[in-house]
């Protein structure tokens, strides 16, 4: 018998929130499950605290955690015309990471084990897998399971035809006096100086009227030097009229945004989760809805004794949308700014959000496909589309 029915590698958010879904879950035969949560003891190779946004409708099942939430949002175009309106049926949300882990970590009580180990190897097999790592006093440890999922970022890294990379980072700010809408947030500002190819945004997201995130993002094939970032943001700041702010924290990260296909399958019982796994919707960096998604059918399906594939919570069709719209971004055939300005402007917000969510019907999609540049996006589906055919006849 293996040591652990379930054996989670990684404490982000895929891990945290499958450890969560399978907190009450038992076998067919009405066992508890056996779970272990393996992480690489504290050190450089701890993630660092991080923010998590998504949207939903109201009354989600993170509701009591939210580090804050907004009904109303706007996107301001690149002549800096701002379009307004509520999210409805939506209510864009932002998790701590520090406070889902506090929370995760104690509502599991003593039915996970909460494992300090660098992971170095995951070795498949017939009837479980082993997972080998080094221990925090320097000794190396291994432990079996049934299934293992991973959600570290797989080596190498898939590559697609067309590669990007959402790159960005915030500073946490406060200013001497009230500065903000804790009502509202901005989405997406298009003001910034934009690069060649891609696009570059600003987006402010209130958590008091004296407190808020202010993040500088790119979408290009290369992520700036921390100093560039630091440049980009004070002069944004600058932009908002907040010429004199303390920052009290920061934040940074990269995100693939490719239309390579991420398998969630890695062997017999190894299993990937989270961007590893396809949650990462490729059109926009966003993954935390994805990952709900994964980790609620993975609980699903071991609770009713089926194998636990986790699924690609994407549509095939809104993958392919998104191929041809990095692909319009990368070859410069469309300026991300007026893509996004003209989407923005003549759809409602609530529509965008659930087609960026998966939420959409395609007759909605299509109607807004033609608020998009219709000969520059009918061109790039062309490539695409040759391209995949040229390819799928060249494989052996």
């Amino acid at each position: 018998m293996a040591d652990y029915d379930v054996a989670i590698i990684g404490g982000g958010a895929a891990g945290l929130s499958l450890t969560h879904q399978l907190r009450g879950v038992n076998d067919r035969r009405g066992r508890p499950l056996r779970v272990a949560l393996v992480e690489p003891p504290p050190g450089p190779h701890t993630p660092p605290a991080r923010t998590w946004c998504f949207w939903e409708p109201d009354g989600g099942s993170w509701d009591d955690l939210l580090a804050a939430r907004w009904e109303h949002l706007s996107v301001v175009a690149a002549d800096g015309a701002e379009h307004s309106s509520p999210a409805s049926p939506y209510v864009y949300k932002m998790l701590r990471s520090a406070d889902v882990d506090a929370h995760v970590r104690a509502s599991a009580g003593g039915r996970v084990d909460q494992l300090p180990l660098l992971v170095t190897e995951v070795r498949d097999g017939a009837d479980h897998a082993v997972v080998r790592g080094g221990e925090p006093g320097g000794g190396t440890a291994s432990l079996t399971a049934e299934w293992v999922f991973d959600s570290r970022p797989p080596q190498p890294v898939p590559r697609g035809r067309t590669h990007l990379l959402q790159h960005f980072r915030g500073w946490f700010v406060r200013t001497s006096h009230d500065a903000f809408d804790p009502a509202s947030a901005v989405l997406m500002d298009l003001r910034p100086p934009q690069p060649p190819a891609g696009v570059a945004f600003g987006y402010v997201l209130p958590l008091s009227p004296r407190e808020a995130l202010v993040e500088y993002t790119e979408f290009g094939r290369e992520a700036l030097t921390t100093p560039e970032y630091e440049r980009a943001l004070k002069d944004y700041c600058g932009l908002l009229g907040l010429a004199d702010v303390e920052v009290t924290a920061a934040e940074q990260g990269v995100i693939p945004m490719t239309d390579a296909r991420f398998r969630p399958r890695a062997g017999r019982r190894v299993f990937r989760l989270g961007t590893a796994g396809g949650a990462t919707r490729p059109s926009t960096g966003y993954t935390f809805s994805g990952v709900r998604r994964q980790t609620a059918a993975v609980a699903r399906a071991l609770a009713e004794g089926r194998v636990p594939v986790p699924p690609v919570p994407h549509r095939r069709r809104h993958l392919a949308m998104d191929a041809v719209m990095l692909r319009a971004l990368d070859t410069g055939r469309v300026r991300g700014s007026e893509f996004f300005s003209g989407l923005f402007a003549a759809n409602r917000l609530g529509d965008v959000l659930a087609f960026l969510d998966g939420g959409s019907r395609l007759h909605r999609e299509l109607a807004m496909g033609f608020t998009t540049p219709v000969a520059a996006m009918s061109l790039t589906s062309l490539d695409q589309a040759w391209y995949s055919l040229r390819t799928r006849h060249s494989r052996p």
